[in-house]
């Protein structure tokens, strides 16, 4: 209850606070910045900015170019240029073309691809297709396993088991059990029910039912367990920006199911599409507390978040930088 009626009274502090920043350089940004493998978006903007999330600022990009960027690969130069009002950057292609700057371009990459991304991809790939928000009943009608091939109750990698079929030519599957409800803290709205990832499987005798291998597997499996197609369609092509909008939320759940997390973690909070958030927006992550008798103290900034994959009600974010343990129901806000 604290925290719902902190969070009223202090919307209005975060509604006249919230703004964009002042574009600020870093005290001693070099000059040019030759990109290396390894590298993210992130980490070269905080080179040049102290607010890495200002990127698409000092690139001069329009909201199109933030969702579909000109990608940056190694061996590129990024440029700064202070002889005008406002610093730029600008981009050496492979260090010898001439500059140019960061324009769209239709081209959809998988996760392997030699672009730089803008987040670490190994703190993320486990999340990336495998935990899942999805409305009430959604799996209801999706394959389940009915049977295992050893008899056992649960089963893990390298067993085989028997499983309804929904018809299509599909024949590479995940094992999926449905979760928890995700519920916002201050409405008390279900926003979802995540679902637990537990494994792959592939089709080896097409039938109904019929018989697939688990060919990996993160936690046993147990009949009614579902499936469904397996498929990477993830698309690292956004930038960091901040939202366009105030925004005023909540930290509703992490994947690992504990109170507190650090950098790189991965954290659910209860705004999404519809609340207009995408993928690249940068969050500042808040904490408050308050007097013995119960008066809120202003609130302080312990971290900030970047939103990877948005759902229309909730979004997965992962934590980029901290000052001190990240709290379930730490408010998130306008960096």
């Amino acid at each position: 209850m604290y925290k719902i009626i902190a969070f009223l009274l202090l919307s209005g502090f975060f509604a006249l606070s919230s703004r964009a920043d002042v574009l600020r350089l870093q005290d001693h940004p070099p000059a040019s910045y030759t990109v290396v493998k390894g590298d993210t978006l992130w980490g070269i903007a905080g080179k040049f900015l102290k607010n890495p999330w200002q990127w698409p600022e000092i690139w001069g990009m329009n909201k199109d170019e933030i969702k579909n960027p000109h990608w940056i690969y190694p061996g590129d130069v990024v440029v700064l240029n202070t002889s005008g009002a406002t610093p730029r950057l600008s981009l050496l292609r492979n260090g010898n073309l001439p500059t140019v700057v960061l324009t769209p371009e239709v081209r959809k990459s998988a996760i392997e691809a030699p672009g730089i991304p803008p987040i670490p991809t190994a703190n993320i790939n486990p999340f990336l297709n495998q935990p899942f928000v999805m409305d009430k009943g959604a799996l209801e009608h999706a394959p389940r396993i009915i049977d295992f091939e050893t008899g056992h109750l649960v089963i893990g990698a390298g067993n085989l088991a028997y499983a309804t079929n929904d018809g299509s030519a599909t024949d590479n599957w995940r094992v999926l059990r449905p979760g928890d409800a995700l519920l916002d803290p201050v409405t008390g709205e279900v926003l979802g029910y995540q679902v637990r990832y537990l494994g792959n499987a592939r089709t080896v005798t097409q039938g109904n039912p019929q018989t697939i291998s688990i060919t990996a597997s993160r936690q046993e499996m147990e009949v009614n367990d579902r499936l469904i197609p397996a498929h990477n369609d993830y698309s690292f092509r956004f930038v960091p920006h901040a939202p366009e909008h105030t925004v005023n939320g909540f930290i509703i759940s992490t994947y690992r199911g504990i109170t507190e997390v650090g950098q790189y973690d991965t954290v659910i909070i209860n705004q999404g599409a519809r609340d207009g958030l995408d993928d690249g927006t940068v969050l500042a992550v808040y904490r408050n507390k308050a007097l013995p008798d119960g008066t809120p103290l202003p609130p302080f900034r312990v971290g900030l978040l970047m939103l990877y994959r948005v759902f229309d009600k909730v979004s997965y974010a992962i934590i980029m930088q901290t000052t001190g343990p990240v709290n379930l129901n730490d408010y998130v806000r306008n960096p």
